[in-house]
């Protein structure tokens, strides 16, 4: 590639691409400009990924105690055979029973945290639902008295 081929690309990638930040927004699909956005998340999408973190936490949890039963029973039995494969195995069994209380917690931890996002968003939501609606009671009152 020759130097003014790089500096052609160069130039045309810069075209295309602008250094400046957007936030709060993306690109269209439709016409490939910014359009505004809102973070939307529907209760039904919180109780999809907390089922999920459950699911997994339950599951998982009965087959990683499964597995490590197997591999400390299979561990003791080549160290009581003199191979010294049996301590590594033990080992490896040991640091399967850390990694895998640690992702049991993580589960855990990610499901309770959406019931409770879920439980705060929804009272939140039913705060400001009342507000607006007694806004709203108030200025048909007004209206009321203003003779509309």
């Amino acid at each position: 590639m020759a130097w003014d081929e790089w500096e052609q690309l160069k130039a045309a990638a810069a075209q295309r691409q602008s250094t400046g930040m957007q936030l709060n927004s993306h690109l269209s699909d439709s016409d490939g400009g910014p359009s505004q956005g809102d973070l939307r998340v529907r209760n039904a999408d919180l109780e999809a990924v907390g089922k999920a973190a459950h699911d997994l936490f339950d599951d998982f949890g009965v087959y990683s105690r499964h597995a490590q039963i197997a591999s400390e029973a299979a561990a003791g039995g080549l160290k009581s055979e003199g191979y010294a494969l049996g301590a590594a195995l033990g080992h490896v069994a040991t640091r399967w029973s850390e990694q895998s209380r640690s992702l049991l917690d993580a589960c855990a931890h990610i499901s309770n945290h959406l019931r409770y996002t879920q439980t705060l968003h929804g009272g939140a939501d039913s705060y400001i639902g009342g507000a607006v609606s007694s806004i709203s009671v108030l200025d048909r009152g007004f209206d009321e008295r203003k003779g509309h």
